[in-house]
């Protein structure tokens, strides 16, 4: 008898709809899987065989053909478990329902339990879009799964509650799915900018990349509060939209890394990868390539301490996602494509041993030394960082203040949520959603035409003077533009672009 059952298959963050056909015929018990599968799947024999005794149910002791399509389709994963498992009880007549219009996905324990499975979110969209009405998922993922609007989940416990519920003797709940409202984003307990002492330069530089999604390297000797400072700038990004969460939260779903208990990511993602990463674990990879630093960073932050550690070949690798906000990781099999917009934030010494340029402490590298350790970082890869900010020795008055009187982090997350609220009027419909994603169209449009004389001129200065590239006149241009958003002011003064342009100035080297 033939019996066939829908599951999901996951490339990347997107998939396809997988056809389970069991057929159970005359002939010596056998179990054969086949259609692609890996090593995982080939081990759900001995899952579905224990979980189908366990559950008191029969396992049929006759040749079972499992097979898994489309053919040319890799499978992976322990998803696969359920749907096999249900598809044997609907070949071997111990179960009888129509499962034309829905999905099943979930691990089976041996005693019958079904366990979490990664990317149940992007699954259950891929289901909706194909005109599924319903998914069988998880206990453990229903939350996760109800995130997909258009779509009914069903709560599977264990192999014999879904048994049970498939034989109309003890109904399952059901869940309707929705798009979430407003994600409730919980309060920020980082690190606040009243409690960093002085840098108010540094600080005001965090301000205006965090209101334009700008990049940004900090440059300075070490204990001056480079990694404080990057480490305190989520607490002023303005919180996600709902689309933006669900973004994120199936990335997270499917690298299994979506936290216990929280179906649904708020906070803007906060990446701190150690210099050793690889170039995989960064950009993405493995033989079935999997989301890296740089897509987990998506939508949020990725800083890089201690930036010229970073192998070349590594920090190479970024420059196309900061250009084109999307990461295509190659393989035999076919081509994945990752998002990835998100805000690079960087750190590093001036030089080897930190000190070149320093008030209270000399320099023991040579020029010669100084020049290979800032060589470590190509011309290609500075041209795309917006704000270059020097972070200097924190004065010792400030040191010994008793009582911190700066500006906390909520005053300025509420003026950079006002900045973006004017770039969310600004670009609407567009797909932009703040000025570092302005392309050349947009900047003439947005930023050239607003540019008053006194701009103007500045800006023709500086364009001799400086030797900026024309990407690099367009990252002024964007920034300047910010600026102009936090100030309220609709066209570009000489003062914003005059801001602009300091923050092009290496703090060692001259101008970038």
């Amino acid at each position: 008898m033939l019996a066939k059952v829908n599951t999901c298959a996951v490339v990347g963050l997107d998939g396809a709809i997988v056809e389970v056909e069991v057929d159970i015929s005359q002939g010596l018990p056998s179990f054969t899987i086949v259609g692609l599968p890996d090593t995982a799947v080939q081990e759900a024999r001995e899952r579905v065989r224990s979980a189908i005794r366990n559950s008191g149910l029969q396992f049929p002791q006759r040749r079972i053909t499992v097979n898994l399509a489309p053919a040319d389709l890799r499978k992976e994963g322990p998803a696969y478990d359920l749907p096999i498992a249900v598809g044997v009880l609907l070949a071997s007549g111990q179960v009888a329902a129509d499962l034309s219009d829905a999905v099943l996905l979930g691990e089976l324990a041996l005693d019958g339990q079904v366990r979490h499975t990664d990317g149940v979110l992007a699954m259950a969209a891929i289901a909706r879009d194909q005109g599924l009405r319903q998914v069988y998922v998880p206990e453990a993922d229903a939350r996760e799964a109800a995130l997909v609007d258009g779509i009914q989940v069903v709560p599977v416990p264990s192999l014999g509650r879904l048994v049970a519920h498939l034989l109309g003797e003890e109904p399952l709940p059901t869940i309707a799915g929705g798009a979430p409202g407003e994600p409730a984003e919980a309060p920020w307990d980082g690190v606040d900018l009243a409690h960093i002492r002085g840098q108010e330069h540094a600080k005001r530089a965090l301000e205006v990349a965090a209101a334009g999604g700008h990049n940004l390297l900090f440059i300075g000797p070490p204990g001056a509060g480079k990694t404080l400072l990057a480490r305190a700038l989520p607490g002023i990004l303005p919180p996600m939209t709902p689309e933006e969460s669900l973004e994120v939260t199936k990335i997270y779903s499917v690298a299994g890394l979506l936290p216990p208990g929280r179906p649904l990511i708020v906070q803007r993602p906060f990446r701190s990868p150690h210099h050793t990463v690889s170039h995989a674990g960064l950009v993405g990879g493995g033989r079935i390539p999997r989301p890296g630093e740089i897509t987990l960073s998506h939508r949020g932050v990725l800083f890089l301490d201690e930036l010229p550690e970073f192998p070349h070949l590594v920090l190479e690798a970024i420059r196309q996602p900061l250009e084109d906000r999307v990461v295509t990781v190659s393989r035999a099999q076919g081509n994945v494509t990752f998002p990835a917009s998100f805000m690079l934030v960087a750190a590093m010494n001036p030089c080897p041993c930190g000190y070149y340029g320093d008030s209270a402490r000399p320099c023991t590298c040579s020029e010669a030394a100084i020049a290979r350790y800032q060589r470590r970082i190509s011309g290609p890869l500075l041209d795309r960082i917006d704000l270059f900010v020097h972070v200097p020795r924190v004065e010792q008055e400030k040191l010994l203040a008793e009582e911190a009187v700066a500006e906390p982090s909520a005053a300025v997350r509420l003026r950079v949520e006002q900045a973006r609220a004017v770039q969310r009027q600004r670009f609407q419909g567009t797909g932009i959603t703040c000025n570092a994603e302005m392309g050349p169209v947009e900047v003439r449009e947005h930023c050239q035409r607003w540019l008053d004389e006194g701009a103007r001129s500045l800006l023709s200065l500086a364009l001799g003077r400086l030797a900026l590239s024309a990407r690099a006149f367009h990252r002024v241009l964007k920034v300047a533009r910010t600026i102009a958003d936090l100030s309220g002011s609709e066209a570009i003064a000489a003062s914003h672009v005059a801001e602009a342009l300091q923050y092009r100035q290496r703090a060692l080297g001259g101008p970038l």
